[in-house]
């Protein structure tokens, strides 16, 4: 699969999975909302129940900014449907009066996209550094 290919299969997905790591290494998976913007994906802490808005995710990309973000496609009944496409980057939390700015338009892009997200705290910004994919089409 091209990077092309799996950039607009990722952009047509609704759900990613995050992957992060702490400074010693520890994984951490979440599915996450998103939007992509260039090579830029967006997700927001939104107002859903949590134990703390201090997420594990947004200290895991402080301490080790490397993440990666999963989307993929299953058909029980026709395995040569399935895919899956990786995007690894940078992670940055927008934070401050330096990433002011972009957390708004992301907000604006986020909401655009899941009407039902109201309610926003921390943003997360992966910058896409490769785009991977596998199709089983493609083989």
């Amino acid at each position: 699969m091209t990077a092309e290919e799996a950039r607009r299969r990722f952009a047509a997905a609704k759900v990613a999975r995050l992957a992060t790591a702490d400074a010693a290494g520890r994984p951490h998976l979440v599915p996450v909302a998103f939007v992509l913007e260039g090579d830029c994906v967006y997700s927001a802490v939104d107002a859903k129940p949590k134990r703390t808005t201090e997420l594990r995710r947004l200290a895991n990309v402080r301490e080790n900014p490397a993440v990666a973000l999963l989307v993929d496609h299953y058909d029980d009944g026709d395995w040569g449907a399935l895919w899956w496409v990786r995007a690894d980057g940078r992670g940055r939390v927008l934070e401050g009066p330096a990433g002011a700015e972009e957390a708004q338009r992301a907000v604006v892009l986020l909401r655009a996209r899941y009407p039902q997200q109201r309610a926003v705290g921390a943003v997360l910004a992966v910058d896409v550094e490769r785009w991977r994919g596998w199709s089983a089409a493609q083989r």
